[in-house]
């Protein structure tokens, strides 16, 4: 459980970027779909709840034209809560066991436009390929 507070609103655009994420490869899957509901819990929210938030991502992302509206409300955020975002977001890519190059490039870009450290993105890539 994550001890950092983030507002619903917040929540709901940094969900949108994890079912973006999901959806990059045109098959967005349960198992990616519980990686976000897991994220969402992660901030206290209930399982009711959750799934609303979820639901409420999923039309935000299917209604965005661009990243940035989601990077700008993590860039806010403390580092603790970055690291949640992009370890989700790696659990999403590998998660089908296949990483391409276009989602390497998008998590260096998301890191980018969040300020977050490009070796701590890759120390924890590592870490989740390795358990």
């Amino acid at each position: 459980m994550n001890s950092s507070s983030i507002n619903k609103e917040s929540l709901k655009g940094i969900a949108a970027l994890l079912v973006h994420v999901a959806n990059i490869d045109e098959n967005y899957t349960e198992k990616e779909k519980k990686i976000i509901k897991n994220f969402i819990i992660s901030f206290s929210y209930n399982e009711t709840d959750s799934e609303k938030i979820l639901k409420d991502a999923e039309q935000l992302e299917v209604n965005s034209i661009q990243l940035l509206s989601f990077t700008n409300l993590i860039k806010k955020e403390s580092l603790e809560i970055k690291k949640e975002v992009i370890e989700h977001l790696w659990k999403i890519i590998i998660s089908d066991q296949n990483i391409d190059q276009y989602e390497s490039s998008l998590i260096r870009r998301i890191c980018g436009l969040i300020y977050f450290p490009d070796k701590l993105s890759g120390d924890i890539k590592l870490r989740l390929l390795n358990t």
